[in-house]
């Protein structure tokens, strides 16, 4: 019996020591919580916010402190949302954007708004009628990326109290319904027609005036030809002038009479010219150069 009983108290003690080692282990199991590098973990004690659990090993109060809320920290793309708007010059618009943001503050996020991604659909579709009605279209389509930057400034400070950071905004694109759309490009065929007749137009004013710049140089090269035959005439005289006051009228006689001998000459070589018909002041011309020549030599 004293045996028995020796195995029986050694049993239970053993129990025991397997309960309370059981216990220890499921403690630090409790207690010791691993968050992934993509999220955070909030923790609440009684039902109030404790902690906000980075990545890594954290330790917390078992059955205490729970898990209540597992938070992705990884950016979201929001799905695309498509919104009507009208522009400051009254046409509308349909607008396709997209959301980039990711949660920095997961204790306000989940305290402070139920549905976040709805909630930002919300505030991006008000922020984005209001942003292209204060813009004309040829407005929204040529600076599109200032008012994306716009966009997106204005969704930061409407989603600051929810622990949200907004990386990105885009606009996809922006379409126009049908009867805008004919009229415009009925207007950019009208505008192409314009730019054509004044290409055209600027073409004919450049021939013209090519044409009469060509006149204008014509002009100024027969006026400049003639001033070349004037000043050779001129010249001319002078020599004939200065012949005349250094060897006396002989000289003025003798080239006189060789130009008439020249002449006749060369109305005598012409092809036509078969007999030559001279004056008799012809001759006596030439018998004049003969007597001028035979002095000169």
């Amino acid at each position: 019996m004293d045996f028995e009983q020796f195995l029986l108290d050694a049993l239970q003690n053993n129990l025991v020591f397997l309960l309370l080692a059981l216990l220890f282990v499921v403690l630090v199991f409790k207690s010791v919580k691993i968050v992934p590098q993509s999220e955070k973990h909030v923790i609440e004690r009684f039902g109030r916010l404790r902690a906000v659990l980075g990545p890594g090993i954290n330790m917390i109060v078992p059955f205490i402190d729970k898990i209540a809320h597992k938070i992705s920290i990884l950016e979201r793309q929001l799905p695309t949302a498509s919104q009507d708007a009208i522009t400051r010059d009254n046409v509308l618009v349909q607008v396709d954007t997209s959301v980039f943001y990711r949660i920095i503050e997961p204790e306000k996020t989940v305290y402070r708004i139920r549905d976040v991604d709805s909630a930002i659909s919300t505030t991006v579709t008000g922020i984005v009628r209001a942003e292209i009605g204060k813009m004309d279209l040829d407005e929204v389509q040529s600076n599109r990326d200032s008012l994306i930057d716009t966009i997106k400034a204005s969704v930061e400070d409407a989603v600051d109290n929810w622990g949200i950071e907004v990386t990105r905004a885009e606009i996809l694109d922006v379409n126009l319904d049908a009867a805008t759309r004919a009229a415009m490009m009925q207007q950019l065929n009208a505008e192409r027609a314009r730019r054509a007749q004044v290409t055209e137009a600027e073409g004919s004013k450049r021939a013209v005036e090519l044409s009469a710049d060509a006149e204008l140089y014509a002009s100024q090269q027969t006026a400049k030809a003639r001033r070349v035959l004037a000043d050779a005439e001129a010249y001319a005289t002078q020599v004939v002038a200065t012949a005349i006051n250094e060897n006396g009228l002989e000289a003025a006689q003798y080239q006189i009479a060789l130009k008439q001998v020249e002449a006749f000459s060369a109305m005598g070589k012409s092809d036509g010219s078969q007999t030559v018909i001279v004056p008799a002041e012809a001759l006596s011309a030439f018998g004049d150069a003969f007597k001028l020549l035979k002095g000169r030599g």
